[in-house]
């Protein structure tokens, strides 16, 4: 039976949409899963960033007793490790203030899954290598990863969809770090939108 995903990011989103995110067989979010409240509640899955300082806050604050993150049924790594660790010196050299960017903390989050009794999956390097390409080919200004949303993004269209899956977004503004190559990311989601493989969730959306 065809199934409806519902991607959440952290950035704004409209009034309206909560229900229909609640409705959904599949819910991620990210990180501190800020979009809980006005983006709905139901959490099924949590994309983390297992690296560097955004890692180190998670597990080293109050994120386990967050409600979304308790309720999620799994936990996934957005960043393999053997990428980011074949990262380290290229970004030693371009961007020194990354000192810290390709530590690996994905065994905080494999030990908070195994303890809790929720599954744990890392997204295959192949995603990230591939989104390279295809944001390459865009051209896009020189940037140091593309953003966790987006990864998430093409691996749930590559990896987990299905025929006549409906796989929606919200809380996707395409801004923030400038590390993120954000104009060539909108234009990537654009082009799946076209092709019929993605939309956006929109207020007039309702669950099903």
């Amino acid at each position: 039976m065809p199934r409806r995903i519902v991607i959440v990011g952290n950035g704004d989103i409209p009034e309206g949409v909560a229900e229909a995110i609640d409705g959904a067989d599949l819910v991620i979010r990210f990180n501190d899963c800020r979009s809980a409240g006005r983006g709905g509640l139901r959490t099924d899955v949590v994309a983390v960033c297992n690296t560097g300082r955004p890692a180190l806050a998670m597990l080293g604050g109050g994120w386990p007793s967050l409600e979304a993150v308790q309720q999620a049924r799994a936990i996934w790594c957005v960043r393999a490790p053997e990428k980011f660790s074949a990262m380290r010196a290229r970004l030693a050299a371009s961007h020194s203030d990354l000192d810290d960017f390709c530590d690996d903390h994905t065994l905080g989050f494999e030990t908070f899954a195994r303890l809790t009794g929720r599954a744990l999956r890392i997204v295959p390097q192949a995603v990230h290598d591939r989104l390279d390409g295809a944001l390459s080919a865009d051209a896009p200004a020189p940037y140091v990863v593309p953003s966790s949303g987006l990864v998430v993004v093409a691996d749930v269209l590559e990896n987990l969809a299905e025929a006549g899956d409906d796989v929606s977004l919200a809380g996707f503004g395409h801004q923030g770090w400038p590390g993120h190559p954000f104009a060539a990311e909108r234009r990537w989601v654009e082009a799946r939108i076209d092709e019929g493989r993605l939309r956006r969730l929109h207020p007039a959306s309702r669950a099903g």
